[in-house]
């Protein structure tokens, strides 16, 4: 067994009637996977909350009830919109079909940049978490007689966390969320202890603190006055808006659930809006009860555990578990990452290679780009929570409004004609009025604190996604020229053109895609560069299966059938042209490998054929249309080549 087959695991059997059971998650598997991410915040959501109200502590009741509503609002939201997108895709197939692309662009460059600092906000919230209990002195890496030290070891560790999940995750979705079930379920049980645990141990201290909460609201809104005391509301729920980041995440991943998808999706989104609205509120409240206080480097949820007098073993037990969770949550960026890479590149706004599979059936480009950014933006920022959260929030909020204006939009039309009702639009109005408002808050409050940052990296996002989406129309465009070669082809077959094909004739293999002009133009180059040459000629397609067709048995048997009427209708031209002609096609995962083994077959049959393949040649060829375009012809060739099989590479001259 080869290092990278015992690094990542044996190909997947695309054929293995089971293999979609094997792939897919159930509802509790994805609550895990994707779940994760929403309970997940709430080691940092409430935290950030709370200090922002450090001298207001009663407003910890008003956090808990706006933190709980605003998590089973959305979430609700969500689950409607799944209904009716059950074939995932989340905001940015939302807002593509319920808007505009330019909206769905937009949309889907903000969860790019959100499920990238997914993972960075997590590793680095998940290193605090478990640091909180090791001494200050170990926190950096260095020698004592350094003057300075070389690098803080929890950026280290974080990094090195990030490479482990990318390994996994290139290995497949049910084996990374398998892994980590154990930790996730480690988190559940500590935290329902520590919920309990304060009410059982501190509900004595409930009327004193209703009281309080009596008394100190009464006394800011004197001394203070009612606006202030909201604003102070409202700043500290905006800093809490990470809590709700993780949302998203169910609707989009909905492609890798078991059947039925929907039902399935919509028991994954109540797990995690129950669990995060208790846990998170649980914890508000939790702050408040226990009377909480910053403690150096410590989170808020290290002290509150400590405080629980429940012995050093069980504080470091529910940091690990959560730091855990948090090292969980952060697979979320490399499950629905790449999906909605993969979607916004099957759509022409990301290179094409995007939208392909390993042969573990996993977007491995996705996995390996997302994982990439995410250590640049660790090392961007040193891995200073604080600072993440505040880029982290805000994208999502982008999403969170486009998805339920598009969803208005829907039922809007859906009244208007007369088969909506004002439950389903209503709903989505407040989730949207709730979603844009903070929205505003968190841009209004965090801008100069590293929001910035986030609205400059998705735009420059959003522009270069549009210059590769002009430059895949452009092409299309003058590839398409190259069909109106058809308009001058014979319409019939010759009646002498032999029907059988001779394995010691000469023989041109041409290796196609659909049939188009640039597949057609490909076969008269070889007859007009070898006139009378080749007696016969065999296509040969490699049907890919990109995560646009990789949706269970049904839609790979339509891959399959695809590909083999379009080789047919280039028999049937070859045929008009008088040559005998036969097609060969097999489904994978890899056009380059697919094609090694499909030539290696053909040459078997015909030993004396010769194979062609077309590329399209740039006048002007830079980096950009490098990236763009796979060099498909040229990796084939050389595989061909090392088999000893020739290979002719066909120039199809493309101007610009």
């Amino acid at each position: 067994m080869s290092f990278k087959q015992t690094l990542l695991g044996k190909p997947r059997d695309i054929h293995d009637p089971t293999l979609y059971h094997k792939i897919t998650l159930v509802a509790f598997l994805a609550w895990v996977g994707l779940g994760a991410d929403g309970l997940s915040s709430s080691a940092y959501g409430p935290d950030e909350a709370y200090r922002a109200i450090l001298d207001h502590p009663y407003l910890a009741v008003f956090l808990t009830m706006a933190t709980a509503g605003t998590v089973l609002i959305i979430s609700l939201a969500y689950s409607r919109l799944i209904e009716h997108f059950p074939a995932g895709g989340g905001g940015y197939v939302v807002a593509t079909k319920l808007l505009s692309p330019t909206f769905g662009v937009i949309s889907g460059c903000a969860l790019l940049v959100d499920y990238i600092l997914t993972i960075t906000t997590s590793m680095a919230s998940a290193i605090d978490q478990i640091f909180s209990f090791i001494p200050e002195p170990y926190h950096h890496w260095g020698l004592p007689w350094m003057e300075t030290h070389l690098a803080p070891v929890k950026v280290v560790v974080e990094c090195l966390l990030i490479v482990a999940l990318t390994i996994m995750n290139l290995r497949g979705v049910k084996e990374s969320v398998a892994i980590v079930v154990p930790v996730f379920m480690l988190f559940i049980i500590t935290h329902i202890i520590v919920l309990v645990g304060c009410v059982v141990m501190y509900g004595h201290q409930i009327p004193i603190l209703a009281h309080d909460f009596t008394h100190s609201l009464q006394t800011d809104t004197k001394n203070l006055g009612l606006w202030a005391v909201f604003l102070l509301f409202m700043g500290a729920y905006s800093r809490g808006a990470g809590t709700y980041t993780g949302i998203e995440a169910v609707s989009n991943g909905v492609p890798i659930m078991r059947e039925p998808r929907v039902a399935t999706a919509r028991r994954t989104m109540f797990y995690m809006a129950a669990s995060l609205a208790i846990t998170a509120g649980g914890i508000l409240i939790g702050y408040y009860l226990v009377g909480v206080h910053p403690d150096g480097d410590k989170t808020l949820n290290a002290v509150l555990v400590e405080k629980l007098g429940f012995g050093e073993w069980f504080v470091v037990l529910t940091l690990v578990a959560e730091g855990g969770l948090l090292i969980v949550a952060a697979q979320t960026g490399f499950l629905d990452g790449p999906r909605v890479m993969a979607n916004m590149a099957v759509d022409g706004w990301l290179p094409h290679r995007f939208s392909a599979l390993s042969e573990r059936l996993t977007m491995h480009y996705g996995v390996i780009l997302i994982g990439f950014a995410a250590l640049v933006s660790l090392y961007g920022t040193g891995g200073q929570v604080d600072t993440l959260v505040t880029m982290y929030s805000i994208n999502v909020f982008v999403t969170f409004s486009l998805s339920q204006l598009g969803m208005v939009r829907f039922w809007w039309h859906k009244r208007s004609e007369g088969a909506g009702s004002r439950g389903d639009m209503g709903m989505h109005l407040v989730a949207l009025t709730l979603c844009v408002l903070i929205l505003a808050m968190v841009v209004y409050e965090k801008f100069f604190e590293g929001g910035w940052i986030t609205m400059v990296v998705t735009a420059v996002l959003i522009v270069m996604c549009m210059m590769i989406r002009r430059h895949y129309q452009a092409i299309r465009t003058r590839v398409a020229q190259l069909t109106k070669i058809l308009e001058d082809l014979p319409a019939t077959a010759k009646a002498d053109v032999p029907t059988e094909l001779s394995p010691s004739a000469p023989t041109a293999v041409l290796l196609v895609a659909s049939y188009s002009g640039l597949g057609v133009h490909s076969l008269l180059a070889v007859m007009r560069t070898f006139p009378k040459h080749y007696h016969q000629v065999v296509f040969a397609s490699v049907g890919v299966i990109d995560s646009g067709s990789f949706k269970g048995q049904a839609e790979l048997a339509e891959l399959e059938k695809q590909t083999g009427e379009n080789l047919q209708h280039y028999v049937e031209l070859a045929r008009r042209l008088g040559l005998p002609a036969t097609a060969r096609h097999l489904v994978g995962t890899d056009q380059v490998s697919g094609a090694e083994e499909l030539c290696a077959g053909i040459a078997a049959e015909y030993p004396r054929a010769v194979f062609f393949g077309g590329k399209l040649i740039f006048q002007n060829e830079t980096w950009f249309t490098r990236i763009l375009h796979n060099e498909s012809a040229f990796a084939i060739q050389r595989r061909l080549q090392w088999r000893g099989l020739p290979m002719v590479v066909l120039p199809v001259r493309v101007a610009g």
